[in-house]
């Protein structure tokens, strides 16, 4: 018996410790707000990565000072580009750190919560392979730079990715 609780509040320390490297700097938080503008007139380099410290994920993530990784790009992204933004009108459930949205089902191509649709950004689909598309709470955030996205920034594990409104 007095091995027994050493051996276990071991294992527990070393749970702790690997649950804050998975989720680096911004697991569990909300930003306050949406990234800047980036102003920045180049599209996004081909295989970016996104791990800026050890123990951050190698996706776009957000810090615990709010400061957005991987958000750098310009409207001349040519990733995000749409024919016809917002064409299925413009997501109107609420935006932003005040509403935290639960995710009801489906995957990458088409997920839904409150009776609200989306799509991840065809080149984000490799960022959001870990979400529980059944259970993960995302809040929903414009995007300043690419006219007819948004960001679903994923409160569990702290990363985001681009994604289209596909209507009600």
């Amino acid at each position: 018996m007095k091995r027994i609780i050493p051996t276990l509040a071991l294992c527990f320390l070393f749970s702790l410790v690997a649950f804050a490297q998975h989720h680096g700097d911004g697991g569990g938080h909300i930003p306050a707000h949406g990234p800047a503008p980036a102003h920045s007139p180049h599209p996004a380099p081909e295989n970016r990565h996104f791990n800026d410290r050890a123990g951050h994920p190698d996706a776009p993530h957000v810090h615990s000072n709010d400061k957005w990784i991987g958000h750098d790009t310009g409207r001349g992204d040519a990733h995000y580009h749409l024919d016809h933004p917002w064409e299925h009108g413009r997501f109107t459930g609420g935006i932003g750190r005040g509403h935290v949205w639960h995710l009801a089902g489906g995957g990458p191509g088409r997920f839904w919560f409150g009776g609200f649709y989306f799509a991840v950004a065809p080149s984000d689909i490799g960022f959001c392979n870990d979400w529980f598309w059944d259970r993960d709470d995302l809040v929903i955030y414009d995007d300043p730079d690419h006219d007819g996205w948004y960001l679903a920034y994923n409160v569990r594990l702290g990363t985001y990715v681009h994604v289209q409104y596909l209507g009600a």
